[in-house]
């Protein structure tokens, strides 16, 4: 199946998600950042080109392992001594244990059935796992053509999804995890919502 264009290169994956998302891009990067103390352990799963690691944890002195199915994101990492991984999580391959275990704008990709994937980070994590997910995205817009096009530009290799969360499709997700949830919140800008599940 073809990658989407904008999983070929960072560069052209922040482009993209920088007109998605304006000034707001970074907010979640920020926002998960702020979570995440000094000196701690993080898993980054489906890390996608770093930005979270490069642009803000590598100041905190964290220990960091990125994972991602991307080649060239996870080989533009490693060029510059990032500790990060190839790996597909649609394999049951178990993943790395950390304190912090993050996944942003990634549960998607695991839908209809995206508790699994939810019950692995909890598995791995020590003290908490951060999930970063839109709940309005391209694809589900009503004009045809956009969802489209939304759907082709976000094939992360494993072919267009077409399935998306709502605010209260991810809500009643998270309902099932609620004596592990400690807070959830939306970033700035409202297109995404975080929620923090302590072990």
């Amino acid at each position: 199946m073809g990658t989407s264009l904008i999983y070929r290169s960072a560069a052209l994956y922040d482009a993209a998600m920088l007109v998605l998302y304006g000034r707001h891009y970074f907010s979640r990067y920020r926002a998960i950042a702020q979570l995440i103390p000094g000196g701690a352990s993080v898993l980054d799963v489906c890390c996608g080109p770093g930005n979270l690691y490069t642009r803000y944890l590598s100041k905190k002195n964290v220990s960091y392992v990125g994972l991602d199915m991307n080649r060239g994101f996870i080989d533009g990492l490693r060029s510059v001594g990032v500790d990060a991984r190839i790996r597909d999580l649609r394999t049951e391959e178990p993943l790395p244990d950390a304190g912090y275990v993050v996944m942003q704008a990634s549960l998607y990709h695991f839908l209809p059935d995206a508790a699994p994937v939810i019950d692995r980070l909890l598995r791995a994590a020590d003290r908490q796992v951060i999930i970063a997910e839109p709940i309005t995205n391209l694809t589900t817009s009503r004009i045809g053509i956009l969802a489209k096009l939304g759907r082709r530009l976000t094939d992360s290799g494993h072919g267009a999804e077409a399935l998306r969360f709502t605010e209260e499709t991810l809500d009643a997700l998270f309902e099932n995890y609620h004596c592990s949830v400690k807070t959830s919140f939306l970033i700035p800008g409202g297109r995404e919502k975080i929620f923090v599940l302590e072990k």
